[in-house]
């Protein structure tokens, strides 16, 4: 009886084994679909060393290779089996969850991207502690829940973007990108009356979309807020521009690679993105009217006073 059992494991093992030298094929191939995704929550819950040439994601990379390389070949005689069970849960993701065939791949070009083109950092420069000009007046201004500034918002949502597939926690973002473009292509610079500061409410602006540039912050924050996103003012001295909230260092690659290369190529091509991060490491993206792009150049660095609507 013991040796029939024998005999009926070795043929069980030699139907699950691949023949050579598509074993090692396989491996490998299966070694590279594991390690994407790995590699990515792993680094996206280490501290960056901010070591050059990304050097340390590149050892990361390598070291999940060589580790899940062994195990795999540890386990040759299942490979089939596990080839299956991984292809089981990208079709389980791809249908009913967050996390498929589809997020795999746009993580890796965002990854890939990111990895050769780094965005530009910027260090908040806070030269004094003063309070926000006129800030009950803007405040009062940023009539994020009027229906106007929803609707305006709302049409610009549908207007750009619409179609854009694979990115579904970074929807919100994206619609906030679209309210950026539609006010950016639309804005005509207008200086106050002489010796007079005028602030225009949200509403105002959009009869025109004319004003100078705390018009132009207070409508983009009221619209942005209006549809979910969290928008800030910053204020320099001369100038007030807004900003819009998009979290972590590593919603930032994909940010990244989103503007530059599925958004706003053209618009961006050769260029940097160029943010803020606060105190509590949160990364805020300007959106001011005098770039092309989220993310564009500042016109100025210096930096008085923020202010947030949560």
């Amino acid at each position: 009886m013991i040796k029939r059992e024998n005999i009926d494991f070795k043929k069980i093992k030699a139907k699950l084994q691949v023949k050579k030298p598509w074993d090692n094929v396989i491996i490998f191939l299966l070694n590279i679909l594991i390690a994407i995704p790995v590699f990515i929550i792993i680094h996206q819950n280490l501290i960056d060393p901010e070591w050059p040439f990304q050097i340390d994601r590149i050892l990361l990379f390598i070291s999940i290779v060589v580790l899940i390389q062994l195990v795999l070949r540890l386990l040759r005689t299942i490979i089939i089996i596990c080839l299956a069970l991984y292809l089981v849960a990208l079709i389980y993701g791809s249908t009913f969850g967050n996390y498929g065939f589809n997020s795999v791949f746009e993580d890796y070009r965002s990854m890939v991207y990111s990895m050769s083109d780094d965005p530009n950092p910027q260090d908040i420069i806070i030269s004094k502690l003063l309070p926000f000009p006129n800030k009950s007046k803007i405040l009062s201004a940023i009539e994020y829940d009027d229906p106007q500034v929803r609707n305006f918002a709302l049409l610009a949502t549908t207007k750009y973007f619409r179609n854009v597939k694979g990115y579904r926690e970074y929807r919100n973002l994206i619609q906030c990108f679209a309210v950026f473009k539609e006010i950016r292509n639309r804005w005509n610079y207008v200086d106050d009356p002489k010796g007079h500061e005028y602030i225009a409410r949200a509403t105002e602006s959009l009869i025109h979309f004319s004003g100078d540039c705390d018009d132009h912050a207070i409508l983009m924050a009221a619209c942005v807020r209006s549809i979910g996103g969290t928008p800030r003012l910053i204020h320099t001295g001369g100038h007030i521009y807004p900003e819009v909230l998009i979290g972590s260092k590593v919603d930032l690659e994909a940010i990244n690679y989103l503007i530059k290369e599925v958004l706003f190529k053209e618009e961006s091509k050769g260029k940097e993105l160029h943010y803020h991060i606060d105190e509590r490491g949160q990364i805020w993206l300007n959106l001011d009217y005098t770039a092309t792009y989220p993310g564009g150049p500042f016109m100025s660095e210096e930096i008085l006073g923020a202010l947030t609507l949560n």
